[in-house]
């Protein structure tokens, strides 16, 4: 069973960051903290009383580095104009087994401290059987590769830390292999619903929250998940955040949730999906304007279309 919360953003020092429910408050659970460098020893006694920090940005580094062991296993960001100095922290946090990033500035873009800060995964929904279809519809060719991969390759170029695709038919895995970490679903064929759950299962725990996709969808794009992860990524937004394609469109697949709705989603069944959760509980989902196509393939009609509309835009 997947946690029920995820990451809170710690900020530890006078920083005036606009990210979803940040606090400057001491968190009860699980968290990763941002911090000035002028305050870096206030926060590394903090990751010695709390061994639920799992993660640490500085910004603006001090000029000594001090004693990171207590960095083991867990995550850290270093952001400085100064390379050197930059270099050697880094260093120093590889050497005492911190996973190390960094961003060569003092003031860091907001959106590469949230993508940070707030990780998010895809889950790829690509396990149906598409008998509409009389063929395996994810294998057919879109541009020169199956058409499956182009939604994989979406979610990695949009930004998703990590893809995960969960499948039925070994060809599809085959299809996919290095591009996605795939997760076989034995239930495939009682619902949609049961192969949410399992790419949701599969996610790491540092994961915050995940970005739904559909594996029939080629022409969405990177730029609407880019869009999508950064709506989710503001400060006021709801736990999730689907994309509409038109003023007056209703919203359609990819979707991205919040870890704190996952075990919500953990009790749906049959093949709707997260749509059940968001019919019955409206409140919780924010929609935003794309630019991309949702189309999907469920006839041979709807490949004819969408072969004639490749080559797909990059800024889909």
């Amino acid at each position: 069973m997947v946690p029920p919360s995820r990451d809170v953003v710690f900020l530890l020092s006078d920083l005036d960051l606009p990210l979803r429910d940040r606090t400057y408050r001491e968190p009860d659970g699980p968290h990763v903290v941002i911090v000035r460098g002028r305050e870096l020893d206030s926060a590394l006694d903090h990751l010695d009383a709390r061994p639920d920090c799992r993660a640490l940005a500085v910004i603006g580094l001090p000029r000594e580095v001090p004693d990171l062991d207590l960095m083991i296993g867990r995550r850290l960001l270093v952001c400085d104009a100064d390379r050197g100095r930059m270099r050697e922290f880094a260093e120093a946090g590889m050497a005492a087994g911190a996973e190390v990033e960094w961003l060569n500035s003092e003031s860091p873009d907001l959106n590469r401290l949230a993508t940070w800060a707030l990780p998010v995964g895809s889950v790829v929904l690509a396990a149906g059987s598409a008998l509409r279809m009389g063929t395996n519809k994810l294998l057919l060719d879109m541009g020169g590769q199956p058409l499956v991969r182009h939604v994989v390759e979406a979610a990695s170029d949009g930004g998703c830390h990590l893809v995960h695709l969960v499948y039925s038919d070994e060809a599809v895995r085959e299809a996919v292999s290095g591009a996605a970490y795939c997760v076989y679903n034995p239930d495939a064929a009682t619902g949609q619903s049961t192969s949410l759950q399992a790419g949701l299962n599969s996610m790491p725990e540092d994961m915050a929250a995940a970005l739904v996709m559909l594996g029939d969808q080629p022409l969405v794009g990177s730029r609407t998940v880019s869009l999508l992860l950064r709506a989710w990524r503001r400060e006021g937004a709801r736990p999730a955040v689907a994309a509409a394609y038109g003023e007056r469109a209703s919203w359609r697949p990819p979707v991205l949730l919040d870890r704190s709705l996952w075990s919500e989603v953990m009790a749906l069944e049959g093949d709707a999906g997260a749509r059940q959760l968001f019919e019955q509980r409206p409140e919780l989902l924010d929609t935003v304007l794309a630019s991309g196509r949702p189309d999907d393939v469920d006839t041979p009609e709807d490949y004819a279309k969408i072969v004639h509309l490749f080559p797909r835009p990059s800024q889909g």
